[in-house]
This record gives C-alpha cells, sequence and structure tokens, in this order.
C-alpha cells in the first residue's frame, strides 16, 4: 500500500480518474500503461527518464507496460511544450535517432517485459477518411484554447494546421494499444485527454492518466541540448557527477524528489536543513552521488564522488587562494567574474563559458547565461591557475 501511495504521489501533479486508478493497483488488477516518447533526439535525458521511472515502479508491481516509440509522430513534431512550430524531422532522421534509444531505456525498464510498439504501424497505414473520423471528435475551440496555441494566436505567430492533428494521432495510440492508463509530463495534459476522447468513441474504456512535474535544466530553464543544461541517463558517471553538482541550487529538491529514488524522509531532511541556510554544497553531494548510483550502481556512485573530490576540490585548488566579499544575491556568472575581477570583461568572461574554463566549486559552467547564489568558501576557478574563494558581504 505504501508504495502504490508513492507511485500515485512522488512527482505527481494530477491523476485521472484517481479513485479508479486506486482502485485498480489495491485490487491487483493487471494494467496496461502505456507511454509514448518521440525520439526527435538521440539522446535520453533524466527529465525524460521522469515518467520512465515511474513506469519501472508499475513494472515491479506486475503491470504491462507498452513503450511506444512514435516514429510516425516524430516526423510530425509535439509542440506541446513550444512557443513557435517545430522543426519537421525526415523518417531518416528518426530511424538515426532511434538507433540507441532501447539501449538507453533499458537502463530503467526490463525490456524483455515490455511491450515495444512503433505508431507507424497504425498510422503509416491510416487512410485520409480515418484521420477524418478521428477529427470530427474535435473542434478548432477546443485546440485553439490549448496555452501554447492561445499564446502563440494572440501573438499572431503561426500555427501550422498539421499542429492540430498531433493530438489526434497520440490520442489514437491509445485506441491502438487498448491502453488502460497512459503517463506524462503535464504539458501532455491535452493530448492524454485526447486519447480517453478518441477511446470513448472507439467504444474502449476511458483511460486513467497520469501527469508528472517537467524537470527543469540544471541553470532553471527549459532541460535542452541547446541550453547545454541537460544531464543525460548515458553519461559517464564521472560527468553525471560533475552535472549534477553545477545544478542550481533551488532545484536541489526538485531534483531529489523527480530523479532520484531518494527516501523522501531523507530528501525532506535536508529541505529543512537548507532551509535553515546549511550549505547546498551538502545536497548537492547527496544529489550527485544517488543520481549516479541509479544509473551505475554504489559502487560507481562512490568512485565518482571521490573523483571530483580528489580532481576538482583538492586536487587543483591551492593552497593559498584570495578571498573576495561579494553580496548574497543570485548573480549571472558573466557579472560575478567581472566583479570578482576574475576576467577583464563580461565578453571575455562569456567566451571562458563557451569554451569550458570555468569553473564553481569543481563543475563546469556551460551555460554563459547561467546564475548563481555564491555561499561562503565556494571555490570559482577561471583557466587552470586563476582561483577565489568567495566570502560572503555580511
Amino acid at each position: 500500500m505504501e508504495k502504490i501511495e508513492e507511485i500515485l504521489s512522488r512527482g505527481v501533479t494530477d491523476v485521472i480518474v484517481k479513485s479508479n486508478l486506486q482502485k485498480a493497483l489495491k485490487e491487483k488488477t493487471k494494467l496496461r500503461i502505456k507511454y509514448g516518447i518521440d525520439p526527435t533526439g538521440a539522446r535520453v535525458h533524466i527529465g525524460h527518464a521522469v515518467p520512465i521511472w515511474k513506469l519501472r515502479d508499475f513494472q515491479d508491481l506486475g503491470h504491462q507496460i507498452v513503450l511506444i516509440l512514435g516514429d510516425f509522430t516524430a516526423q510530425i513534431g509535439d509542440t506541446s511544450d513550444k512557443t513557435a512550430e517545430r522543426k519537421p524531422l525526415t523518417f531518416e532522421e528518426v530511424q538515426t535517432n532511434m538507433r540507441t534509444y532501447l539501449d538507453q531505456i533499458g537502463k530503467i525498464l526490463d525490456l524483455k517485459k515490455t511491450e515495444i510498439r512503433y505508431n507507424s504501424e497504425w498510422h503509416g497505414k491510416a487512410s485520409k477518411q480515418d484521420l477524418l473520423s478521428e477529427a470530427m471528435n474535435f473542434t478548432v475551440n477546443q485546440m485553439i484554447q490549448r496555452d501554447n496555441f492561445k499564446q502563440r494566436y494572440e501573438a499572431d505567430k503561426p500555427i501550422g494546421l498539421h499542429e492540430f492533428l498531433y493530438p489526434l494521432l497520440q490520442g489514437y495510440d491509445s485506441v491502438a494499444v487498448k491502453a488502460d492508463v497512459e503517463i506524462g509530463g503535464n504539458d501532455q495534459y491535452f493530448n492524454l485527454l485526447a486519447g480517453r476522447t478518441l477511446q470513448k468513441r472507439f467504444g474502449q474504456k476511458e483511460q486513467d492518466i497520469m501527469t508528472f512535474a517537467l524537470l527543469e535544466g540544471s541553470d532553471g530553464r527549459k532541460m535542452s541540448k541547446s541550453y547545454g543544461n541537460c544531464i543525460f541517463i548515458d553519461d559517464e558517471p564521472n560527468e553525471i557527477f560533475g552535472k549534477a553538482m553545477a545544478v542550481d541550487d533551488s532545484l536541489i529538491i526538485q531534483y531529489m524528489i523527480l530523479a532520484t529514488d531518494c527516501d523522501i524522509s531523507e530528501i525532506e531532511k535536508n529541505q529543512k536543513d537548507l532551509e535553515r541556510g546549511g550549505n547546498p554544497r551538502d545536497a548537492k553531494v547527496k544529489l550527485a552521488w544517488n543520481l549516479v548510483k541509479r544509473y551505475y550502481g554504489e559502487k560507481e556512485a562512490d568512485k565518482a564522488q571521490e573523483n571530483f573530490e580528489k580532481t576538482f576540490v583538492k586536487k587543483e585548488t591551492p593552497d593559498a587562494v584570495d578571498e573576495v566579499a561579494v553580496i548574497d544575491k543570485n548573480w549571472p556568472v558573466a557579472d560575478l567574474l567581472h566583479f570578482t575581477k576574475m576576467v577583464s570583461s563580461k565578453s571575455e568572461a562569456r567566451r571562458l563559458i563557451d569554451q569550458g574554463g570555468v569553473k564553481v566549486d569543481g563543475a563546469v559552467i556551460g551555460d554563459r547565461e547561467a546564475t548563481i547564489r555564491p555561499q561562503d568558501d565556494m571555490i570559482i576557478q577561471v583557466g587552470k591557475r586563476k582561483f577565489i574563494k568567495i566570502i560572503l558581504d555580511k
């Protein structure tokens, strides 16, 4: 029962219909749990992994996981979280992206027990009449009220007609596999409801749906490869550890809840410590260790922590480091480097950040727009030989 309650609550923003799903789980009814992922890129990051780990929870309870790789829908592109049209992908680009998808997802799911489907199986054979029949269940008014479409419409930005079709296609996926439950990020809410609508139209029982909070990138923006703020699940252990140490302080607890299997009691303890003014670095070490442990095991997590401490904290830092007092506030990294006289200009700071030449407590800062909140004894490094220790100006 504790496991069921955690599945229904941890990281979850909404469940429809919760009473149905609770009853089915308590009665141990075997459910078909559907999750679809479009291979619009070649790598899976820990944000993508949030719902996949939830699938693993269901799998451990004996339910049938149905993983749909959207080789057809990826060619259209889901704009649920986009403020502009997504660039269409070719069939060849999608196939290239999918080559290692299952290897990566196999780090989380037991693929031998997973039903793997490709939605080109049914969409590739559908006729125009099939599409028209599905479209009759929705109105333009419904589509235009969707948040991102509404914003683009009011801003007089173009909305492709094909974008209106995406929810229909994802919704029909639920019909094709006879899903009992579908899960996804909270940006997928409209698409998941479309599945319920079409299942009702085709005489099927309407699926329950579960949505999750979206995991932000390490700098607080949307997690995106173009921002350089992703932690990928196939990153090497040392890389995962280092990236986790660069996570914005405000995101530590969110990452622990969504991206690790830390006990809730441990997370609450860390949250209280931070609220009392505890050093965020201590919490980040726990976060980084648990992230590596989740994908590579405890031994590799221990090695990554030891390597981080030796390489970045002890080995690289000289015995004597100049101390600089700064105000306790969120600083753009480029501004902080300029203020502390580690660089002669903000443009030089941005150039060094682009080159990977700036580290904060040993973690590389990869985004020129990143911000940090200074802490006492924080070590900032520029290049191989420039170091300062931060002292808060109180």
